[in-house]
């Protein structure tokens, strides 16, 4: 994946009003409280200047999708855009500081998970009461009916510090878990180490922090910088070294891929090649596969399962890799969803604001 060396806004010029990008936004085809990519990005853009009246009193309807950037025509980087004026606000201070408040308790999963995960069981009791979280909606907007995640109790670096890794290494891979799997699912990073190991590679999971994307979809830029800044450092001399950098969630590995250096114009040499040393699992496994290097003596699963391309994924442009990957499992039938955006967009379905039909 390649990313451009100038400013977003630059691309402005090559939107040629077609309206594709407002046909596919799963914002605009339910509420008129959002008119649309095409106005919110490049027109409004035009009229983004100091000393102007802000155009973007709907721009935080943007969910960040990027929808819109795969079905433009031009190239026109319609998400970012939306993201920096969202920053901007921010910056100039539009935002109220309650929900200022709001949105840096709800982008911050990796303090949240290391506060909560000790008390998991506690913590999740706490948030799935009715009456707490109805207190939350008043004071801060977060919708009472909102599908939280549970913490799951146990870190997924505990396990990785206690586990013995199975068979012999010949090769090495750098993991990211990200917070999620850090602190919500980590039966995802034990099976991605189980997966990689097979393989024959020694994984290494180094100190990190969450990518920032939480923090960038809400403008919070000089955090979400600290936080990208942080990890390339934690990964650079694996990078420098060729060996390959590793992830389970799209998001991340989007956000350290594209996300954080197109939007904090992160263009030095060490993040970009971290960035170019990124992969995505499943993009990483279809690679020794086809540098016939990939185990594929797999045991039957007699099932049929549904599968739902999130948007970030589709945002790496690399097409439906998971289902090349379930598809080489004997018996395992997956139907895919072919359906658009989920409505959650991360930390933009928290807020109820953004709860344009009732959670159900």
């Amino acid at each position: 994946m390649q990313t451009s060396h100038y400013p977003v806004e630059l691309t402005l010029d090559q939107c040629i009003k077609c309206n594709i990008c407002t046909t596919v936004c799963p914002v605009s085809a339910v509420t008129d409280l959002f008119p649309g990519p095409k106005y919110e990005a490049p027109q409004a853009g035009r009229y983004r200047a100091p000393g102007q009246p802000t155009p973007d009193h709907s721009v935080d309807y943007c969910s960040g999708c990027r929808m819109c950037n795969m079905a433009c025509p031009t190239g026109v980087k319609i998400a970012e855009m939306n993201a920096r004026a969202r920053a901007d606000l921010v910056k100039q201070g539009h935002v109220p500081p309650v929900l200022r408040l709001r949105n840096n308790l709800i982008a911050r999963a990796e303090m949240l998970g290391k506060v909560a995960t000790p008390v998991a069981p506690l913590a999740n009791a706490v948030l799935s009461n009715q009456a707490i979280r109805w207190t939350i909606e008043q004071v801060m907007g977060i919708h009472r009916l909102a599908p939280l995640p549970k913490f799951s109790g146990e870190r997924f670096t505990s396990w990785f510090e206690s586990h013995k890794p199975a068979g012999e290494a010949h090769r090495k891979v750098v993991y990211f878990h990200g917070c999620s799997t850090q602190y919500y699912e980590p039966r995802v990073g034990r099976a991605a180490v189980n997966v990689l190991e097979a393989n024959g590679f020694e994984v290494i999971v180094p100190p990190q922090n969450c990518c920032g994307l939480p923090l960038l979809s809400n403008g919070e830029f000089p955090a979400a910088r600290r936080y990208h800044t942080s990890n390339v450092g934690f990964m650079i001399d694996y990078a420098k070294q060729g060996i390959p950098i590793v992830g389970t969630s799209t998001s991340c590995t989007l956000t350290i891929k594209e996300e954080a250096p197109e939007l904090l114009g992160m263009y030095d040499e060490d993040t970009l090649l971290v960035a170019r040393n990124t992969y995505d699992i499943n993009e990483f496994l279809l690679n020794l596969l086809a540098e016939d290097s990939l185990r594929t003596e797999l045991k039957s699963i007699p099932l049929t399962l549904g599968y739902h391309a999130p948007c970030q994924y589709r945002a790496h442009r690399l097409g439906k890799l998971a289902l090349e990957v379930l598809d080489l499992i004997p018996g395992l039938t997956v139907l895919d969803s072919h359906a658009a955006c989920c409505g959650i967009a991360g930390t933009y379905g928290y807020k109820k604001r953004n709860s344009i039909s009732p959670c159900k």
